[in-house]
């Protein structure tokens, strides 16, 4: 498939929906494990290390494969990457299924990371390629939506999928689907020439190790990792144990309220960028509207960790819940900060270079509230206890802090405002 015009109509249906299949199973396999998870850990007898491990066993995958996806999408194009990787997840899907012991399972997480690695990166790449300017906040809007639904079908209906097969089933069933939306991408995406890459692998690495000394990118960097690390360890896994073990709730009920947690963050996904642009008009600028949700995110945490430890706060755990993953989202506004610093055909390692170092932190903070929990001897009911929740939201509350800290501390400026122009 080479270089033609195609119409909106098969743009949508050749590069859209291969691509947001490809993040909607990304963010399905990123976010199931809250539904699994303690299943898993009763089948196996796991500690809450062992569940934050092999959830985290996604993410450290991810996070490793995220400095030469860029450089391989520029190479190769993302038609042949986002199928090469997502056969990857499939095989990956196909031995969790089987895995009876947590290296096994662990193994198997890790591959599923490794093939949905490029559900984000690979699709913006396309989107860039075959859709015109004006239109790409539009079509990443409607990505990000997918990824959203992804998140949604992880939720309830997951739960009503445990109902009628193991988890075992459940992630044989995942492995055909993935296999299905790799046939999709390879037999229906278009492929667009692009200027031969004439640089070496050794010099497009220097390029990202150039980028990794600057000092706005570690302005912006850390309050943005760690907002999204906080907040994606927390959504992704031990939002459920939370909901069964301080909030008392059953397996089905934890499910409906996952579910309406994951809608509030997809809607967030959806208004970001309307409100952005809506409060650019009276002078917030990007950061300015991060830092502002940031702060809403950080109360949200706060209140999560009062009512843990038994504090009433006023407001419902849910609406607490929502308004968290609501918020959660709008730091995907630091990435446009961040591109903007940089010469534009940089962009695409600056996001995976900050991609390299988010993902990894939340290996890190998934595995590390595990281990928190683990502190605290077992509750009557086989959970975890809610102190061991409320350490775990006031450390992340503080590490966030630090990082916002520092961005206002930090005077490093864009490599824009730093270069004279030139005549």
């Amino acid at each position: 498939m080479t270089d033609m015009t195609l119409s909106p109509l098969s743009l949508f249906l050749r590069v859209y929906l291969p691509f947001a299949g490809a993040y909607f199973l990304s963010y399905l396999y990123r976010t199931v494990n809250a539904v699994v998870g303690p299943v898993i850990a009763e089948d196996l007898q796991l500690s809450a290390s062992d569940l934050g491990f092999l959830s985290a066993a996604y993410f450290i995958s991810f996070s490793a494969i995220q400095l030469p996806l860029g450089i391989a999408l520029d190479r190769f194009g993302p038609r042949r990457v986002q199928t090469t990787l997502l056969l990857i997840a499939a095989l990956g899907a196909v031995l969790f299924g089987l895995g009876g012991t947590l290296t096994e399972l662990a193994l198997g997480r890790a591959l599923i990371g490794l093939g949905v690695a490029a559900g984000l990166m690979g699709s913006l790449k396309i989107i860039t390629l075959w859709f015109p300017a004006p239109q790409w906040p539009l079509m990443n809007g409607l990505l990000m939506a997918a990824g959203g639904l992804g998140s949604l079908t992880a939720t309830a209906p997951s739960q009503a999928a445990l109902t009628i097969m193991s988890w075992h089933s459940l992630f044989f069933w995942l492995s055909g689907i993935t296999v299905g939306v790799a046939s999709l991408v390879w037999l229906a995406a278009p492929e667009k020439s692009a200027p031969p890459i004439t640089d070496s692998w050794g010099t497009q690495i220097q390029v990202v190790g150039r980028i990794a000394r600057d000092g706005y990118f570690w302005r912006i960097l850390p309050v943005f990792a760690m907002q999204q690390a906080s907040f994606i360890s927390v959504q992704t896994l031990w939002v459920g144990p939370w909901l069964r073990d301080v909030a008392g709730q059953d397996a089905t009920t934890r499910a409906t309220s996952m579910l309406l947690i994951a809608l509030a963050m997809t809607m967030g996904f959806l208004t970001s960028g309307m409100a952005t642009g809506l409060l650019r008009r009276v002078g917030m600028s990007n950061t300015a509207t991060a830092n502002g949700a940031m702060i809403i995110f950080l109360a949200c945490s706060l209140g999560l960790a009062a009512t843990s430890m038994g504090v009433s706060v006023g407001v419902p755990a849910l609406a607490i819940w929502c308004v968290f993953a609501f918020f959660g989202t709008y730091s995907i506004l630091y990435f446009p900060v961040l591109t903007a610093a940089f010469p534009v055909n940089l962009s695409g390692r600056v996001t995976t270079s900050a991609n390299f170092i988010m993902f990894g932190m939340i290996f890190f903070l998934q595995w590390g509230i595990g281990r928190v929990l683990d502190f605290w001897p077992r509750i009557a009911s086989g959970g975890y206890a809610p102190d061991g929740y409320t350490i775990s939201f006031l450390m992340l509350i503080c590490c966030q802090t630090l990082g916002l800290g520092w961005l206002f501390l930090s005077r490093a400026q864009p490599l824009s405002e730093r270069v004279a122009p030139t005549s």
